[in-house]
């Protein structure tokens, strides 16, 4: 059980990581239209989609992305804590 826990907290941390590189992205002019770009939207923006959905813009700043990296971070700890919760 403790291997799987691990195993999808890593893939959470990665997902994390993809979606930081993915905002980051933004600041530069036409670097989503890269490959990796695309890649990266094909795997973040149905996660962020729901976020943007329901945080208003404030101004110019989608503040919608640091709520979805709130998201999984209380996912990776809660995820830890059932695991804990268990044994």
């Amino acid at each position: 059980m403790e291997i799987v826990v691990g195993l999808l907290q890593q893939l959470i941390e990665i997902y994390q990581w993809a979606l930081i590189i993915y905002i980051l992205m933004s600041w530069f002019p036409n670097a989503r239209e890269t490959a990796i770009g695309q890649f990266l939207a094909r795997i973040c923006e149905p996660f962020l989609e729901p976020f943007r959905r329901i945080i208003p813009s404030v101004g110019m700043i989608d503040i919608s992305p640091i709520v979805a990296i709130f998201v999984l971070r209380f996912a990776a700890t809660g995820l830890s804590e059932v695991v804990r919760w268990i044994a």
